[in-house]
Formats: structure tokens, C-alpha cells, sequence
């Protein structure tokens, strides 16, 4: 008999950049003078997250796909604030924070909660982590201003092999 525990997908749900905007966030990334031991966030994995799920058993997944479609309408982001937090994680941040964007977060906490998944219970801050151990960083004078036309949103698992995009959700006025 087979006791193993069924397998299991680490997940999240996220701001997804089209290939320009990673570009220009590849650039503003590659534009700060890390310091020794920093581990800059590689191109592809750059993206703002909405919410982490966690380890979820994979046999939810059809489950999860369905019940992440949410209203949202599409929606401008400048991104631009660099910021170093607790833990040597250097960010980019929103210069504001649109309603649309806080909406759409407070939509899938609610659809997390439809589907019996805990929500995280600190508040929401969004940005793009640029890098991690990066504790004596000198962030730059002033950051670069990023627009994003953000019409979409992906739930997103996160692997030894990178990451993978399970399903693309489109925001819609």
C-alpha cells in the first residue's frame, strides 16, 4: 500500500508582466550595484504577487482554476519606488497603489476563502522583489518609473525548475 502524501503544487496567484514590461524591470534590476552575496531575482520570475497559496494537494487544481476567475477591469501600475525590507529583500513598489489593484486582491482573498483556502493575514503591500540577501544595497536615488498596463492576472506554480503559469486570467472593463 502506498502511504505517500499525494502530491502537492506550491502556488500563488500574480501580476504576470508581458515581455516589455519584464524588459524594463529586467533593466531597473540590472541597474542597482548589488552587493556581494545579493542574489538579484532572475528575469523570469519577475512579477507581482497577489496572493501565496502554499503547498495545495494537485488534485485541486481544476478546482482552483475555476474558482480564481474573478471580475477585475483592466488597470494602470507605475512601478518606481525602490524600497530595502526586513531580510535583505529589495523591492519595487508602486508609486500608488490603484483601486483596481487592491479590488482584485480583495476579490481572490474572497475566492481563496470560497475555495476553504486561508488568506494571508498581513496586509498586502505589492511590489516585484528585484533581490534577495541584499542588506547593504545602495538603493538608487530615484527609481525608474515603470508603466504597466495590467489586463490580466495567472495563478502560478512554483517549482525546482522555475516557474510555470497553470492558467491566465483576463481583466475586462
Amino acid at each position: 500500500m502506498d502511504t505517500s502524501p499525494p502530491p502537492s503544487l506550491r502556488l500563488f496567484l500574480a501580476l504576470w508582466p508581458d515581455d516589455a514590461v519584464r524588459e524594463r524591470l529586467r533593466a531597473a534590476r540590472d541597474a542597482w550595484a548589488w552587493p556581494r552575496g545579493a542574489t538579484p531575482v532572475a528575469t523570469g520570475k519577475l512579477h507581482l504577487t497577489l496572493h501565496f497559496l502554499g503547498a495545495v494537494p494537485a488534485e485541486r487544481l481544476p478546482d482552483l482554476r475555476a474558482g480564481f476567475a474573478v471580475p477585475c477591469p483592466p488597470f494602470d501600475l507605475r512601478l518606481g519606488r525602490p524600497a530595502l525590507w526586513h531580510g535583505g529583500i529589495a523591492v519595487l513598489a508602486p508609486h500608488e497603489q490603484p483601486t483596481a489593484l487592491l479590488d482584485l486582491q480583495a476579490r481572490l482573498a474572497e475566492a481563496l476563502a470560497s475555495l476553504g483556502l486561508q488568506p494571508e493575514a498581513r496586509a498586502y503591500r505589492p511590489h516585484v522583489t528585484m533581490a534577495r540577501r541584499a542588506g547593504k544595497v545602495a538603493l538608487p536615488p530615484q527609481g525608474p518609473d515603470i508603466g504597466w498596463h495590467v489586463n490580466g492576472y495567472a495563478l502560478v506554480a512554483s517549482g525546482p525548475e522555475g516557474y510555470a503559469v497553470l492558467q491566465e486570467y483576463s481583466c475586462a472593463d
